[in-house]
């Protein structure tokens, strides 16, 4: 038997420290038990995408192979933003899917976002996952991997959503995670013209946590603002799911997810 520590399983989400918490071991069982949750449903296709955590590309492989275990049937699609991974749902049409990320805790975390249908589970939902993998009882068949880029639809999809009725000068701190390419991509093509800061994945993170909703991590995006007279800044967090916001005063704008 595999210890699994509680904690990890928390209202919106699973999240823990890699090594500790969570290993590849623990991610497989955490398949077998969210796979098993969806087959007793009678449903098994599932999307399953990643962040550029050092840890997510390890951790998608061991749950694709708890899931597959069960019997799911799963569209990888991919590393990818969070929304791109929520927006997968719609596209495809599965019956659910799991999303590999801590979002925009340090670098040290990892963790999974589920749904079921186009829903996100919580509360009670998340914790009977856990009981799942308490018990063991996994569901067990045979199923299939294939992969599929939700990048370009994505894009595309928000391309004609969005119109800009002047060009902007606008910063992306994307904070060295899944926005890096995406985000300045789409504002060049609406038109923008686009100053990068700390747009190279690096699952470490080594300029700052990728927390945009913390005014200490937006420092240097006021400083790039201000000297180079842009309209505005925005940055990211680690799985693009968040955003902060600075105007021309200076003014900071804190979204959340």
């Amino acid at each position: 038997m595999v210890n699994i520590n509680p904690a990890i399983f928390r209202e919106y989400d699973i999240r823990g420290v890699v090594g500790e918490d969570l290993t590849e071991e623990i991610v497989e069982i955490l398949g077998k038990a969210y796979g098993t949750y969806i087959r007793r449903q009678n449903k098994k296709k599932l999307t399953v995408g990643r962040d550029n955590r050092l840890s997510s590309e390890r951790f998608r492989s061991a749950l694709i192979k708890g899931l597959l275990f069960t019997g799911c049937d799963v569209i990888d699609v991919g590393l990818c933003p969070s929304p791109a991974f929520y927006y997968s749902l719609y596209h495809l049409n599965p019956d659910g899917g799991m999303m590999v990320t801590a979002s925009h805790n340090p670098p040290q975390f990892n963790g999974f976002k589920l749904s079921d249908g186009k829903d996100s589970l919580y509360g009670e939902k998340i914790q009977e996952i856990l009981q799942i993998a308490v018990k063991g009882d996994f569901a067990q068949g045979r199923g299939e991997v294939t992969s599929y880029q939700i990048i370009d639809p994505y894009v595309q999809m928000i391309l004609e959503k969005i119109k800009i009725s002047r060009p902007l000068k606008v910063v992306i701190d994307a904070g060295n995670g899944t926005a890096s390419s995406i985000a300045p991509h789409i504002l060049e093509t609406l038109g923008c013209r686009v100053e990068k800061l700390f747009c190279e994945m690096d699952g470490n993170f080594p300029n700052h946590f990728p927390d945009p909703t913390v005014p200490k991590n937006l420092t240097t995006l006021i400083q790039r603002v201000t000297e180079s007279a842009a309209d505005l800044g925005i940055a990211f967090d680690g799985d693009s799911d968040r955003i902060g916001v600075v105007d021309y005063k200076w003014k900071l704008i804190l979204g959340v997810d």
